[in-house]
């Protein structure tokens, strides 16, 4: 992926990160756009619609877990990729972070050369899919990996995108025992480390959407979708 054909939205409410990481950015080819809290981030996103968006967490105006909602139940910017910068390390902010539709996290300080691999390699698994086929359709349900759309029944369902890419990727074998670690590698990828709390609550919410008899648990190993 060409990083010039790239557009990536910076949002902190400190000045010197986002002068920081926007050096940093353009260095590398990438088109930067900044915003200072989230209310404009939200704004700038609907209007630009990046491919990227690296949203901090604790900000004033707007906080980035209601950006990354709002984002993420706006149509047009529904599937951008989203990664929080947060020098918070605790459980609870990742659970909740994920919860909204979060891809990836960032910790602060930050350093070049590890905000550049974590960018590029959540780029890479975005444009790769889990299964070989675009498009999907077991009984009621049909998945369309390339437009990110999901219907169970006719009608069209909507799933953040790590939660698209955990449900393809257990729909891409039906039967097959998916591990927490196979999960973990190939949706959140080797670069974050994600607990089994993560994994659960996206589990959930997509059993909320289609139904507890679909994803069965594997105690002690792991999931698997039933066809």
């Amino acid at each position: 992926m060409n990083p010039e054909k790239i557009k990536i939205l910076l949002v902190d409410d400190e000045p010197d990160i986002l002068e920081f990481m926007e050096y940093n950015l353009k260095k590398e080819g990438f088109q930067t756009l900044c915003a200072r809290n989230g209310e404009e981030a939200v704004e700038l996103a609907i209007k630009n619609k990046p491919d990227l968006i690296i949203l901090d967490i604790m900000m004033p105006v707007l906080d980035g877990i209601e950006a990354c909602r709002m984002i993420r139940n706006n149509a047009e910017t529904k599937n951008v990729l989203i990664a929080f910068l947060t020098a918070r390390n605790e459980d609870y902010s990742q659970i909740a972070g994920f919860d909204v539709g979060a891809d990836d996290y960032i910790s602060k300080p930050i350093k070049p050369r590890v905000l550049i691999s974590r960018i590029k390699a959540l780029l890479r698994r975005s444009g790769t899919e889990s299964g070989s086929d675009d498009f999907v359709k077991i009984g009621n349900l049909e998945i369309d990996r390339e437009k990110y759309r999901v219907s169970s029944n006719g009608l069209e369902l909507t799933f953040p995108r790590k939660e698209f890419e955990l449900l393809s990727l257990l729909i891409s074998k039906p039967g097959k025992v998916f591990t927490r670690e196979e999960i973990m590698t190939k949706v959140w990828g080797d670069d974050i480390i994600v607990g089994d709390r993560t994994i659960d609550v996206h589990i959930r919410k997509i059993r909320e959407k289609l139904g507890d008899e679909s994803i069965k648990t594997i105690k002690g190993v792991g999931y698997k979708f039933d066809a």
